[in-house]
């Protein structure tokens, strides 16, 4: 498997990354203080620390100055793929007090699709991942809220299998929410868009499988 570029942001998390060997660890500003009070050491620690409030001492520490264009989020994410990292896990970005914050972190998902790379956003019980020209397949062990939001002005194509309501080659608009408030019913399934991109959200530690259409 990929090895992975997780990032903590400064939302509150009760989840933190389990690194294995090979994948790297960023504390995006305030996500510094989670991992620290956890006993996890990131191997960078980079913002521009108006939220944690004081700027960490090591060789690890990239600091920024508040007056710039990216988020903090951002600024990782870019540091990150410019050394080749393909596969992020972001955690401390949905949530808290920050609801700009966490829209930002939506419009980050969309960024990384868009320069080739894969995102998806952990907090508060719930997954985000961006859905492109794609399926998403669930296995039956997946229980909860599932929702899809439209990236973009439509996207076409879609199709819901195996939830409490179904679609079937459907068009969706970023103007009517008519993906939102799904459930699973303990059976398999399968998330599909053709054209275009979704927003897919769920509750839940399960992981689903990515193809390609």
């Amino acid at each position: 498997m990929e090895p992975v570029c997780y990032i903590v942001g400064a939302a509150p998390t009760a989840a933190l990354p389990s690194k294995r060997e090979g994948d790297f660890l960023i504390a995006a500003d305030k996500g510094y203080e989670a991992l620290r009070r956890a006993g996890l050491a990131p191997d960078l620690i980079m913002g521009d620390f108006d939220s944690l409030g004081y700027t960490p001492e090591g060789e690890n520490v990239l600091p920024h100055s508040p007056i710039k264009d990216d988020t903090d989020l951002l600024l990782a994410i870019r540091w990150a793929m410019e050394r080749g990292w393909r596969r992020f896990v972001i955690y401390g970005a949905l949530g808290g007090a920050r609801l700009d914050q966490t829209v930002a972190s939506f419009q980050t998902l969309r960024f990384l699709a868009e320069h080739g790379a894969t995102g998806r956003l952990v907090g508060d019980g719930w997954n985000v991942t961006l859905l492109s020209n794609a399926a998403l397949r669930f296995p039956s062990t997946a229980s909860g809220w599932l929702s899809v939001f439209v990236s973009g002005d439509a996207a076409r194509g879609v199709t819901l299998r195996g939830l409490k309501y179904e679609l079937t080659n459907a068009t969706l608009t970023c103007g009517m929410p008519l993906g939102v408030s799904n459930e699973f019913l303990g059976q398999e399934a399968r998330i599909a868009v053709a054209d275009g991109a979704l927003f897919v959200l769920w509750q839940g530690d399960i992981l689903p499988e990515e193809e390609v259409l």
